[in-house]
């Protein structure tokens, strides 16, 4: 009688979600924490502007490269290297507000660190999953981002009152990640993808039949010479299906951003709320970004496994349904005067960006299997530019609104800022449209 087990991809992919949770555990613990003890130490606004920053340059810069890394080494390996990374940064970095030079160094070294994280990801599961399970796969891995914000937005704040004050978040988030690196150790593995040609073609390696003989050294053979492909630079710069992912990863992360680091001033100045008041309700639009990422992952699996609708046609519907109706909820949000009001409207804009998911970020491994690692790190690079735009060019937009005299509780002041993001929402689901492809492009 066989013995019961769970497949290794399945454990893999688990344990890329668990990855995923920790690392925004860790965002946003950073965040609370910094705020705290800087508030503490009575430090000014630029001040804490920059060093909030910080790690999104060091993050820009090391998506492209993280890529390269995990298509050269393999992303299970990079993965853990960048995990042990940045989990001792928090354990021997001070949280001292004052030293500024240092915790600028630490959060550039963990923004680096963890840049490398994405594509080694996406590089892992392209080796693992088979196509007709990536939707599902890619969803229930990226939504550990708003699963792991919403927990750090519930619990963290109360760890950081109730106990050793702001330095206890460091070291909770540093214990989390090198536990998870110990998960990591001990059940990750590389695919057995030199044991069938099939599987090497495919990009996947957990459905394997046996080979014999000869035919086994011949396929011994041919991986030997696969294994470590040129990569196609000047084809993927030049790509339209690709340019089609980076404008959407773009737009997703702008919008994003803009709502997760202004909404509280949102509420602070013009609906005279602070978010700390609202109990769970703060964590609503990150649950519906879970829920609705994780429905875009089925969805879509269902669409292409039941032959309903070609690989692209899915990611094409999908991509534009979940931008589109986010686009109305981003733009209609100015409107919107009342807490619960605003956090309806967040909710459906974030919930169906995240629906929309199901369609750019998975088409990485559609176009490009084996180069997976290296066009999410294209992609993730224009998406983290996209945040430091995004939060700068908001923050330009509300300084000239008090310029001219508009009330920061009014409507028509806040108007530009959610314009834009709905605006790149409507445009690039129709580049999409236009330009991408479910089909393989790169061999």
């Amino acid at each position: 009688m066989k013995s019961k087990y769970i497949p290794k991809r399945y454990v893999t992919v688990i344990l890329t979600f668990i990855c995923t949770s920790v690392c925004y555990i860790e965002r946003a613990g950073f965040s609370i924490a910094y705020t705290a003890a800087a508030d503490a130490a009575g430090i000014d606004q630029s001040s804490k502007g920059m060093i909030l920053s910080t790690f999104y340059y060091g993050y820009a810069c090391s998506q492209i490269p993280g890529g390269w890394v995990a298509q050269k080494v393999g992303g299970r390996r990079v993965l853990l290297f960048s995990f042990l990374l940045w989990s001792l940064t928090c354990a021997f970095v001070t949280l001292d507000p004052n030293r500024v030079v240092i915790l600028v160094v630490a959060r550039l070294l963990v923004g680096v660190a963890q840049g490398f994280i994405f594509p080694s990801i996406h590089t892992v599961l392209a080796q693992w999953v088979p196509p007709h399970e990536r939707s599902r796969s890619v969803s229930l891995t990226t939504s550990g981002m708003y699963f792991g914000s919403a927990g750090g937005m519930l619990v963290l704040p109360s760890l950081v009152r109730q106990l050793k004050g702001p330095q206890s978040a460091f070291l909770v988030e540093a214990a989390l990640g090198i536990m998870w690196s110990l998960l990591w150790l001990k059940y990750a593995s590389d695919p057995p993808r030199s044991e069938h040609p099939k599987a090497t073609a495919a990009g996947f390696g957990e459905s394997l039949l046996p080979i014999k003989g000869t035919q086994k050294e011949k396929v011994e053979n041919r991986v030997h010479s696969m294994r470590a492909p040129k990569i196609p630079w000047k084809r993927i710069i030049l790509s339209l299906p690709v340019w089609a992912i980076v404008a959407n990863n773009f737009t997703f992360h702008y919008a994003l951003y803009v709502l997760m680091n202004w909404l509280p001033t949102d509420f602070e100045l013009a609906l005279n709320r602070s978010l700390q008041d609202m109990c769970s309700s703060k964590m609503m639009p990150y649950l519906n970004m879970f829920l609705f990422s994780n429905i875009g992952g089925i969805m879509a699996d269902h669409l292409i496994t039941r032959r309903i609708m070609s690989v692209t046609k899915t990611r094409k519907l999908l991509n534009t349904l979940g931008f589109m109706v986010a686009s109305c909820a981003l733009m209609s949000l100015p409107w919107f005067r009342t807490p619960n009001g605003v956090v309806f409207c967040s909710s459906v804009a974030l919930g169906l960006l995240a629906l929309g998911r199901a369609g750019f970020a998975v088409n990485h491994m559609d176009v490009a299997p084996r180069y997976a690692g290296i066009v999410m790190g294209v992609s993730n690079t224009a998406g983290t530019l996209a945040g430091i735009v995004g939060v700068d060019l908001t923050g330009r937009l509300l300084e000239a609104a008090k310029a001219v005299q508009l009330d920061l509780t009014s409507p028509e002041s806040w108007r530009a800022v959610f314009l834009i993001p709905g605006l790149l929402c409507i445009f690039n689901s129709i580049v999409f449209l236009v330009l991408s492809t479910g089909e393989r492009i790169f061999d």
